[in-house]
């Protein structure tokens, strides 16, 4: 065995050791699950989680967005039911309390019921191409 083989080898592990130790030392992304979307055989259709401090729509299997109102995020998840009811879909919607709790004070904050709410969101969907310029913007 050549000294050079060995120092290769040695450097190999020091680097290895290095960033074994730099990912456990990395916090873990903190992802809470808090609203799942299902059908009537269980498969997943949509949901919400809080990641980082934002709440994050996921339908079909994508992220459609993130925001900081667990209202309008809960408004579309609750859209999107209505969506797959009219279709003729059984499905099943569930939701954390903290996300429940999030949205209501949310909404009670503006002086709204949820269901008003949800009109207003609704009102401002249909009412708005991306086009505009009081458009949100798209996050990807």
């Amino acid at each position: 065995m050549s000294i050079q083989s060995k120092a290769r080898r040695d450097a190999r592990k020091r680097r290895l050791a290095k960033a074994r130790n730099t990912a456990a030392e990395r916090p873990a992304e903190s992802i809470e699950a808090h609203a799942e979307l299902r059908d009537d055989a269980g498969n997943l259709l949509g949901g919400i989680v809080r990641r980082d401090g934002e709440w994050t729509l996921g339908l079909g299997g994508q992220i459609v967005g993130g925001s900081d109102s667990a209202a309008r995020v809960l408004a579309m998840l609750k859209r999107a039911a209505v969506m797959h009811e009219a279709k003729g879909t059984q499905i099943r919607l569930r939701c954390s309390p903290s996300l429940d709790q999030a949205a209501a004070a949310e909404v009670a904050a503006q002086g709204l019921t949820f269901e008003q709410f949800e009109q207003q969101l609704a009102q401002d969907l249909t009412g708005m191409s991306l086009d505009s310029p009081g458009a949100p913007p798209v996050r990807h």
